[in-house]
C-alpha cells in the first residue's frame, strides 16, 4: 500500500471536521446534524475521503456506522490537528489582548462542587475579562473532548496514571463519606451499623465508574450487597436535591458535606475509599496564557481546601 498524499491539495479542512463528527456521532444523520449539512453532504465527503486515504475509514451498519482500525487511527490525528489549529488561533488573539483570553475546563462531581468554583472566581477577580467556559460530563466523554482539544484540560477524580497522551497532576486527597438531608433520621447519631444504612435508599455513582467499583469492593469486603433501593446518578444539582428532599443516603466527595448547611455528614467510615482530585492535561499540546492562569488558580483553591478538610 502506497503512502497517501495527504498535502497535494485533496485534503481539506472539512474532511478532518467530518472525521471527528462521525465518530462521536456514531451515525451519518448525527455526523450531519452536528454539521448543519444535510445527509449526502456527509456521504459525498466521507467517500471523498476514503478515496483520498486508500482504505476504509467506517463499517456501515443498521444501526449506524463503526471505526475500522484506519478509521480510529485517523480520528485521532484529525482531532490532534483541529486541536492544534484551535490552541492556534486562540494563542494569537490572547497575544494581541493580554487581559483576555478564554479557557474551556471540563469537570465531573469531584470539582465541580468547590475548587472549580473557588478558582474560578479568583481568577475572575484578577482578569474579569478572561472568558471561563466550564462542560459538565463524564470522565470518559471528557476525555474525548480534551484530546479534540475542545477542552484545555479536565478538573476531576484522577483514576489513573499519566500515559504517553495525558499529563495528570494530584491537586489533593479526598476521602468519600455517606452525605444526607439536615433532616434525616440518621443525622447527628453515633454508632450507625451497615445494614441499618442498607435500609435506607442510596444514591450511587453509575457502574461504569472507579467510585462505584470501589464500593462495591467495600461492601463485599464488609460481606453485605448493595442496597437494592438506589438511584443512579452524577449530576450534583440531582444529587443534591434527592438528598433535601429525601431520606436517601449519597456516597460523595466529603467537602460537599462540609460545605453546605443543607446538607450533613454520617457519622460512618467509608475508609479506605477515596480519591485524588487534580488536573487532567494533554501531553501534547502546549497550555495558553488563560489556561495556565486557571491552572494556578486551581492550585491556589487546593491548598485552601487541603486545609478545611
Amino acid at each position: 500500500m502506497e503512502t497517501p498524499r495527504l498535502l497535494d491539495g485533496r485534503l481539506k479542512l472539512r474532511h478532518l471536521v467530518l472525521v471527528d463528527a462521525l465518530s462521536e456521532r456514531g451515525s451519518v444523520v448525527g455526523a450531519a446534524a452536528a454539521l448543519h449539512v444535510t445527509q449526502p453532504v456527509v456521504t459525498r465527503g466521507l467517500h471523498d475521503l476514503e478515496a483520498i486515504l486508500g482504505v476504509t475509514l467506517y463499517e456501515r451498519g443498521p444501526r449506524g456506522i463503526t471505526p475500522t482500525d484506519f478509521g480510529t487511527a485517523f480520528t485521532e490525528h484529525a482531532r490532534a490537528v483541529l486541536a492544534q489549529l484551535t490552541q492556534a488561533a486562540r494563542h494569537v488573539k490572547e497575544l494581541a489582548d493580554a487581559t483576555r483570553g478564554e479557557v474551556v475546563v471540563g469537570t465531573h462531581l469531584a470539582g465541580s462542587n468547590l475548587l472549580l468554583p473557588r478558582a474560578i472566581a479568583h481568577l475572575k477577580a484578577d482578569r474579569p475579562l478572561l472568558n471561563v467556559i466550564v462542560r459538565e460530563a463524564t470522565p470518559e466523554a471528557l476525555m474525548v473532548e480534551l484530546t479534540a482539544g475542545r477542552v484545555d484540560l479536565i478538573v476531576g477524580r484522577l483514576s489513573s496514571p499519566s500515559t504517553e497522551d495525558t499529563v495528570r497532576r494530584s491537586l489533593y486527597q479526598e476521602s468519600i463519606r455517606l452525605i444526607v438531608g439536615v433532616h434525616h433520621p440518621l443525622a447527628g447519631r453515633d454508632g450507625i451499623g451497615l445494614e441499618e444504612l442498607r435500609g435506607y435508599p442510596w444514591i450511587l455513582p453509575g457502574v461504569e465508574t472507579t467510585l462505584r467499583r470501589e464500593l462495591e469492593g467495600f461492601f463485599v469486603r464488609n460481606g453485605a450487597d448493595l442496597p437494592e433501593n438506589r438511584v443512579e446518578a452524577t449530576s450534583y444539582l440531582t444529587v443534591r436535591q434527592l438528598l433535601m428532599e429525601t431520606d436517601m443516603i449519597g456516597a460523595l466527595p466529603g467537602l460537599i458535606g462540609a460545605d453546605d448547611p443543607r446538607l450533613t455528614t454520617l457519622g460512618f467510615s467509608l475508609e479506605p475509599v477515596g480519591h485524588s482530585v487534580g488536573l487532567t492535561l494533554n501531553a501534547h499540546r502546549r497550555l495558553s496564557p488563560a489556561a495556565q492562569s486557571l491552572i494556578d488558580a486551581l492550585q491556589e483553591a487546593a491548598e485552601g481546601l487541603t486545609q478545611e478538610e
